[in-house]
Order: C-alpha cells, then structure tokens, then sequence
C-alpha cells in the first residue's frame, strides 16, 4: 500500500513517515501543499494524510484540486480541532478526520478503516497456490512453513500478488517499493527479487516469481 503524506511540520512529517513504514507501507513526504498536490495528481496512492495548514496551497485547497481529477482516499490528520473544522473538511470530501495531537495506533487504525472503505480494497488475507499472505498481521505462509520476511520483501511481495498476472517492470516496482526518486538503473529490484525468491520459491517445487526477459517480473501459479 503507497501513502502520500502531506506535513510541514519536520518532526511530525518524519516520525509519519518513518511509522508507517516500519508499518509496511511504501510512503512519500510532501513539506508543502504545492508538491503535496503535485504528486497527489501525477502518482498513484492508496490514501492521502494531508495537513491543512500548509506553505504554498493550504490542506482545504489540496483536496478540492485532487477532487477535480482524483478520488484518492485523504485522511486529514491536523491540529485545526473546531467542529466546523472537522465537517468542512468531512464536505471537502475527505475520508477521516483526526484531531493532533493524536495516538499512532489510531491513526493506523483509522488508515486501515478509511483502505477497508475502498470499493477497490483488497482482502486481509491473499492466497496464491500454497501461499498464503495474511496482510494485517504481516505473516507469511506456505505450504504450512511460515516464513520471515524484511520489511521490503514483504512490501515486495504483497505488491506482487496484488498485481498477480501481470508483469511489472523494474521501474514499476522500483516506484511502489522504494523512494519514488529510486535510480532504475541499479540491480536493486533485481537483487530484491532473487533475495524473495531464496525464502519463498527456492524450497519449493513450484515456483511463483518468474522472470520475463527484457521486461520484468510475473508473479503467478503455473501448472
């Protein structure tokens, strides 16, 4: 899951940030409400947490512009607590509406809820053959045997089952898995992917990660 957050603030935008992360989320940091747009536009997020006094375009003027082109999920996350506040925001719409200073486990909470609303959500639970990825828990299991993943070989994974069947270029999960200004030209999603398959594919006889010359990488069960 790719979250954009939008936060000036630099404490409160890097500990975002850095949560989230170790959360398994793939996570861009906007310092202002200009760029914060900007990407909000021109990528892809699964949910938005957006600030609404912010340098450049405040938080109210964001959400209205992404409304025009966009129904990305925004969670306004600010420390604006007036009740017209909350329901400007709400009519604005976005999706959430919490109050700081805040709890980080309700914001997970509520990050998890606002992605559940989501016609397009996907389930807690991802099976692919004998794999099984439970995506709340964070817990990977095949054929019985649970298996350890890093943070980005988790979030490598579950990228690659969401998008089952398709194949991904370098670049593609170069930009869903890593920093959005990732090099493509470094062999770091090839060593990624032969570093997933050592845990998930090498112990066992059928193999889901495929290599698709000159193009990028399947992930699918073949028979």
């Amino acid at each position: 899951m790719r979250i954009l957050i939008v936060e000036d603030e630099p404490k409160t935008g890097d500990y975002l940030r850095k949560g989230l992360q170790e959360n398994g989320y793939v996570v861009d940091l906007a310092r202002d409400g200009t760029t914060g747009l900007h990407l909000a536009v021109q990528e892809d997020y699964d949910l938005i947490v957006l600030d609404v006094m912010l340098p450049g375009i405040d938080g109210w003027e964001v959400l209205k512009k992404l409304r025009e082109t966009k129904a990305t999920a925004v969670l306004f996350l600010t420390s604006r607590d007036d009740v017209n506040d909350r329901v400007k925001g709400l009519e604005l719409g976005a999706d959430d509406y919490l109050v700081k200073p805040f709890a980080f486990v309700e914001l997970l909470a509520r990050i998890r809820t606002v992605l559940r609303r989501n016609p397009q959500r996907e389930a807690d639970t991802m099976n692919v053959a004998d794999l099984e990825i439970d995506v709340l828990k964070r817990r990977v299991i095949r054929d019985g045997q649970r298996i350890d993943l890093t943070a980005k070989e988790f979030a490598l994974l579950h990228l690659l089952v969401r998008r089952q069947g398709e194949v991904l270029s370098r670049s593609l999960i170069a930009s869903q898995v890593w920093d959005m200004n990732f090099d493509s030209d470094t062999n770091v999603v090839d060593v990624a992917i032969r570093r997933l398959r050592a845990k998930v594919d090498d112990p066992f006889p059928n193999k889901l990660v495929h290599t698709i010359r000159g193009m990028g990488y399947l992930f699918e069960e073949r028979t």
